[in-house]
């Protein structure tokens, strides 16, 4: 017999908070036996910021893969999600601020110098406050205004790219690519209704992902480091150099096209499977 549907939110939520405590545990363990060394904040804030990046865009990523998957118990741990990205967001100011040691004047005083950290501040505050109002009573308080609230998400979100990109300095491989994967979960989320679940939107997803960040990564060496936009475009088609951020998200993209596939073509063997059943065993009048 199968799980019950609470039985399988009950599970998938301890499998979730698990999973979200890893990366810590395992960061706080190579600190301790000096795996880190010879610089330990300095790869710990990295990490940290990391992790606030990647749960954010799987936070976003559960509503489409509701949608994609047909699989309601997923939208019961957005949440836990959320708040765990902005409990990374907050590690990675606290270890930041520990590099300092713990001189607050001379941390605000850079926040407030430096546009990279002054950027990543606030959507560190957008995601504490996230964070904070997610709790059902505080839904319950605000009514209409708790998703208008939490709409902040996409610009918060959007913000910490740009704070990855700007940390990231020359090397933009990961920052780009991150991009890539917003820009298709934002891209889903203005298509027709009809197209976001189906494959015609899929495919057209992939594509534009994939041009976004083709585009976004030759804009950015041209803007800020000065490399000239042509050379950055020419190097997606240079075999050496794969692969790049663009290759990465087309990757991801026709990823999730097979998988959908898999678990619509699963899904219509169980139910052909199940007609068959009831008809052998089942007699007819």
């Amino acid at each position: 017999m199968g799980l019950s549907t609470q039985q399988t939110i009950f599970w998938l939520r301890l499998a979730t908070l698990v999973a979200l405590c890893v990366p810590a545990v395992e960061l706080v363990w190579r600190w301790f036996i000096g795996a880190l060394d010879p610089r330990p904040v300095t790869l710990a804030t990295h990490a940290t910021g990391d992790w606030a990046v990647v749960l954010l865009l799987v936070s976003l990523a559960m509503t489409p893969a509701r949608a994609l998957f047909d699989w309601m118990p997923l939208i019961h741990i957005r949440r836990r999600i959320g708040v765990a990205a902005a409990l990374y967001a907050l590690a990675h100011l606290l270890i930041y601020v520990l590099d300092q040691k713990w001189n607050l004047i001379v941390v605000a005083t850079e926040i407030v110098k430096r546009f990279y950290l002054t950027i990543g501040f606030v959507a560190l505050l957008a995601l504490m406050a996230l964070a904070v109002t997610s709790t059902n009573g505080w839904q319950r308080r605000l009514k209409r205004n708790w998703k208008r609230l939490h709409w902040l998400v996409y610009p918060a979100v959007a913000v910490a790219l740009v704070h990855f990109f700007i940390q990231s300095k020359v090397k933009i491989g990961e920052a780009a690519f991150a991009a890539g994967l917003f820009f298709w979960l934002m891209l889903w989320r203005v298509l027709p209704v009809k197209l976001r679940t189906s494959f015609a939107g899929l495919f057209l997803l992939a594509a534009a992902a994939t041009l976004s960040t083709v585009v976004v990564e030759a804009t950015w060496y041209g803007l800020v480091n000065k490399i000239d936009p042509a050379r950055v475009l020419m190097a997606n088609i240079d075999l050496d150099l794969v692969p790049r951020p663009a290759h990465k998200v087309l990757a991801v993209s026709l990823l999730v096209i097979v998988l959908v596939a898999l678990r619509r073509g699963i899904a219509a063997a169980n139910r052909l499977w199940t007609e068959r059943y009831i008809r052998r065993t089942i007699p007819t009048s």
